[in-house]
């Protein structure tokens, strides 16, 4: 934020910008959910809904599952929520205790372990690297079992922010049943489903009963802002889910619910934004060692390069102050997203127009042209 809050100074004294900083598709909502949204508008009394959400969405919910992974999952364990983020914070409140540990990758969305924190849990991070895909292991969990007094939840993203990395799905099912046999409940974070690049993704819920899936609309449906994500829960954390929804948050927002009936019939509109990603990822790809980035992690999904800059800058945070005040590239240090390895990492997004990304990688290229890094101002 901190980054995108000096890019936005740095547009308003007129300098260009080049925005790969923040992880929001390019596009806005697709057509018809913005018609929706103005029919709702003008025909329907936009008040309180049922706090886990209208029962038609929830059934469309339940059947994009039948469509693309090939099962349904009952009524009754579809959750609609105010975004992805409350379906994190009911996740873990229903599904943990305070002063339970739960495990989750690192690098990851520092919105997991920051969440944890603050509802008295304990994130217990797992160094992976390039060699496990930036993903948790069973060999991992082996050995936190044997090192550590027990976790009881770990979370997964496959896709993953910042790495764009996915868990193939025979690992993602070995990792499900180890969890399941050892009591460890998976909260499984699936919003970039529908945005790969090769295998689909497949849902932890294909493989596990007791685990929670959050999903919502903000990535591949493109309806950033509108607040709206999903939940798909086990059977033993229906009705906690449903209470605790009730009173942390009401109901999910209205105007967005019924617009998000809409979005599953946009298919078309959305397909290319994917094929527009993949060309931007093909970009990135070819771009960014070219100038000089160090490898980047293999990007199965999501919209997200994630780049080692150790060759460059042993300070991510510093470097993409000095890329943006230098050349107009705005980028995510890998800091955030792991406080002391990601000091060699930048996350760059390429979500945006596909002439931005490759106006973008033109400037890096220029920026770290060979003796041009070095003879600039530090």
């Amino acid at each position: 934020m901190e980054i995108l809050k000096a890019a936005t100074e740095r547009a308003a004294q007129g300098a260009r910008v080049y925005h790969m900083e923040t992880g929001e598709p390019g596009s806005g909502a697709p057509e018809g959910v913005l018609a929706a949204a103005r029919a709702a508008l003008a025909e329907t009394k936009i008040g309180y809904t049922e706090a886990h959400g209208v029962t038609a969405l929830r059934e469309r919910i339940a059947g994009f599952y039948g469509e693309r992974y090939g099962f349904s999952p009952a009524l009754e364990r579809v959750v609609v929520t105010t975004g992805g983020s409350a379906g994190l914070i009911l996740a873990f409140l229903a599904a943990f205790d305070v002063g339970d540990r739960v495990a989750l990758a690192n690098p990851g969305y520092p919105a997991y372990r920051n969440t944890l924190l603050a509802l008295g849990l304990e994130p217990v991070l797992l160094p992976t690297s390039a060699e496990t895909r930036f993903q948790p292991t069973v060999a991992m969990l082996e050995a936190l079992e044997r090192s550590e007094r027990p976790v009881r939840g770990l979370v997964v993203a496959s896709p993953s922010n910042p790495t764009g990395t996915m868990l193939p799905r025979r690992e993602l099912e070995a990792v499900a049943a180890f969890c399941d046999g050892r009591g460890i409940r998976v909260v499984s974070d699936e919003i970039y489903h529908g945005i790969t690049y090769g295998e689909p993704a497949a849902s932890v819920a294909g493989f596990s009963e007791s685990a929670v899936v959050i999903n919502g609309f903000s990535k591949y449906f493109a309806m950033t802002g509108w607040r709206l994500g999903w939940m798909i829960v086990p059977d033993d954390l229906a009705r906690a889910v449903e209470r605790l929804a009730q009173n942390l948050f009401i109901s999910p927002p209205s105007l967005s619910q019924r617009a998000a009936l809409a979005a599953f019939d946009c298919r078309d509109e959305l397909e290319a934004n994917v094929a527009r990603y993949a060309r931007n990822r093909e970009i990135v790809q070819r771009a960014l060692p070219a100038a000089g980035f160090g490898a980047l992690a293999p990007c199965d999904g999501a919209f997200y390069a994630y780049a080692d800059v150790s060759g460059l800058s042993d300070d991510s945070e510093a470097f993409c102050r000095r890329m943006l005040a230098e050349c107009g590239v705005a980028a995510t240090p890998g800091i955030d997203f792991d406080t002391e390895r990601g000091r060699v990492f930048v996350r760059f997004s390429y979500a945006g127009a596909t002439d931005e990304v490759e106006a973008a990688c033109a400037a890096l290229g220029r920026w770290l042209a060979p003796g041009r890094l070095s003879a600039t101002s530090s």
